[in-house]
């Protein structure tokens, strides 16, 4: 027998023994975890992954310089459509009521009959636009009473747009993801049809020009099969209600990275929430950690970066502006033989895989130093790596979670010193300059240590309350979810409450102290509401859990037990009255006990998703019904674990596919 060191992606070691010539499928993942975490990170050890190049953007034109003109008239005379727009070489009708059979005439940009250059327009009111035009413009056809043209007339404007400009993917240079580019001649906003066919079938959002004169239009068209034929329109409405679509486009798509393999169910019957499904992978180390499926486990999107295996993508979090945010890091539990090369950053991505902004840690302790941010012991803030998770707040701000080390001596149980590990929070502005910071040593007692000290907090997940301008603080390691008194970074920060086992909080409709959360992961609100009386919802890990007759403390990827599992509890907070109402239990069979990572999420179909992240075999994803009590679809990841799987309800904002 070999005596072995299990360490999970959370930075969490067990001991066990391991049988060298055993080669189980749970023996080998831990094995790779065991060269992957340990071997990798303290012996230098490591692989790269490198993305694609991406095709870089050319500078955008400059904005129209002046407002289109306006439509008017004068007179008797009234012309319909005020406003168009067409393509180079399309034809308009104009229709003129109020002339009385008089005779008019019309010009084109004061031009009569107009010319190659502007369009021309026949003595019955038929536009033609110009056959070419080196950009978008606008034109006016004016119609006159021949007897009067200065005193009876009436204006149209049209806007001539020119070809989009379409990077499709092999140029552009992710598999996946074309560039779909329009110049305005006129204030408005552009969406793109695309699909397999010319019905096409599915959108992107509509992004507005990038001034009020108009100008050039860009977005990217993700969503896409690989290697398959997609057509692409853009869609058009300007702000003076002229609507335009463009020419048909075509790409094919190329050949996505390497991801976790994906395996769907669905129940008879049954029909799952409308979207797409975001997977973080966080090992193996060589699938992608960030792509995205359609509910037929079809990728539809990956992301690939230049990394080592020691580098995770936690959490996938999709902006208002349409990018998407995460947090690249280390493990949080690894203190020393840290190699400075390792990423350890907040990101913001464009769809197409660009950076678009960014935050290093090493910036952050520089901004923390100029500050003069302290902990309550007068100690300069040098944080270690940020993990777990960022929180965007509606403000513009973020919330950071980073890793704080003390040395502490003679700690109760201890001899001599103990490097202790606890967190820190932070709120940064939009230019990443910390604002309010916030750490578990000043806040809370060391001297409770239910689980793996001395890493001891091990803070995994926030949220925000829009009702009353406070965090919740999800720690693993001391079974609790804690409130803290933040009011947008000019709070106290004094601990509110504590929710969880040995907490504030009395449980009701369920067995205390068993039924609590352990070791938890994933927190959500299920409810609008986030204070007073409100729902939340969470992976429940279990490694720890304290029965009546004691705490059972579990092992990764062992044969199931009885006492290791993992459930989704679904609690009724009720601040006034200090209870946690167990509203929907989903317990599993104990063959799908994760030992780290998962996340439960509410649904807009009132339904509920559930990840388990580390089952025995990989990751399960079940989406549930709202009494959690019947699987309506299913997807798993063999072999793989997922850290968070979110159901999204498209690629962009706003859009539900």
């Amino acid at each position: 027998m070999l005596s072995s060191s299990r360490c999970r992606t959370d930075g969490e070691c067990d001991s066990s023994a391991a049988n060298g010539m055993n080669s189980t499928p749970q023996l080998s993942r831990s094995t790779a975890l065991l060269c992957f975490l340990i071997t990798a990170l303290l012996a230098g050890c490591t692989a790269t992954f490198r993305s694609t190049g991406l095709l870089p953007e050319g500078p955008a034109p400059d904005p129209p310089g002046s407002p289109p003109p306006t439509a008017g008239q004068s007179g008797s005379l009234t012309i319909s459509p005020q406003y168009s727009a067409l393509a180079p070489g399309q034809s308009l009708q104009f229709t003129v009521t109020g002339a009385g059979g008089a005779s008019v005439e019309w010009t084109v940009n004061g031009v009569a009959g107009g010319n190659p250059v502007a369009g021309t327009v026949s003595a019955g009111g038929d536009y033609i636009a110009p056959a070419s035009i080196t950009q978008s413009e606008n034109v006016t056809v004016t119609v006159a009473l021949a007897s009067s043209p200065q005193q009876n007339y009436a204006t149209a404007v049209v806007a001539i747009i020119a070809p989009a400009q379409v990077t499709c993917p092999l140029e552009l240079g992710n598999p996946q993801v074309a560039r779909y580019s329009l110049y305005l001649p006129a204030p408005g906003k552009m969406s793109v049809q695309f699909g397999t066919t010319t019905n096409y079938g599915l959108n992107t959002w509509q992004v507005p020009t990038p001034s009020a004169n108009g100008g050039q239009v860009q977005t990217y068209v993700a969503g896409m099969l690989g290697q398959t034929l997609y057509h692409m329109r853009a869609q058009v409405t300007l702000a003076n209600g002229a609507t335009y679509n463009d020419a048909d486009h075509t790409c094919t798509t190329g050949a996505p990275p390497a991801t976790s393999a994906v395996n769907i169910t669905t129940s008879a019957g049954a029909t799952p929430q409308p979207g797409i499904e975001m997977w973080n992978t966080i090992q193996p180390p060589n699938d992608s950690q960030a792509f995205a499926t359609d509910l037929n486990g079809n990728v539809i999107w990956t992301y690939s970066y230049s990394h080592s295996s020691n580098d995770y993508i936690q959490g996938i979090q999709l902006l208002p502006n349409g990018n998407l945010l995460m947090l690249i890091s280390y493990l949080s539990s690894m203190t020393t033989g840290v190699s400075p090369s390792l990423l350890n950053e907040v990101r913001e991505i464009d769809l197409a895989g660009n950076t678009v902004n960014s935050l290093t840690m090493g910036t952050l302790n520089q901004k923390l130093a100029s500050g003069n941010f302290r902990d309550a012991e007068g100690n300069l803030y040098q944080l270690g790596s940020l993990h777990h998770a960022v929180l965007p707040l509606p403000n513009g701000h973020m919330v950071l979670l980073a890793t704080y080390v003390r040395q502490m001596s003679n700690l109760a149980g201890t001899k001599g010193t103990t490097t202790v590990i606890g967190d820190v929070l932070v709120d940064v502005d939009q230019n990443f300059n910390p604002d309010w910071a916030w750490n578990t040593f000043d806040h809370l007692d060391i001297n409770r240590r239910p689980m793996n000290f001395p890493d001891w907090t091990h803070s995994n997940g926030m949220l925000y309350s829009s009702d009353d301008h406070n965090l919740l603080l999800s720690m693993r390691h001391q079974n609790w979810v804690i409130k803290i008194n933040f009011l947008d970074g000019t709070g106290s920060g004094v601990v509110m409450w504590r929710l969880g086992e040995g907490g504030d909080f009395g449980l009701q409709n369920a067995t205390d102290p068993t039924d609590w959360f352990y070791a938890q992961h994933g927190l959500s609100y299920f409810t609008a509401n986030t204070t007073g009386v409100f729902r939340i919802g969470m992976m429940d890990n279990g490694n720890d859990r304290m029965f009546p007759s004691g705490a059972v403390f579990c092992r990764p990827y062992e044969p199931a037990t009885a006492q290791c599992y993992s459930t989704m509890p679904l609690l009724e907070i009720n601040e006034n009255n200090m209870t946690a109402t167990m509203i929907a239990h989903y317990v599993p069979p104990p063959s799908y006990f994760s030992f780290f990572g998962g996340n439960a999420e509410p649904l807009t179909n009132g339904e509920m998703e559930v990840n388990f992240c580390a089952a025995l075999k990989g990751a399960i994803v079940q989406e549930l019904n709202p009494q959690a009590s019947q699987v309506l679809w299913q997807a798993t990841t063999p072999g793989a674990d997922q850290f968070h799987v979110y159901r999204m309800p498209s690629l962009y904002p706003g859009v539900q596919w």
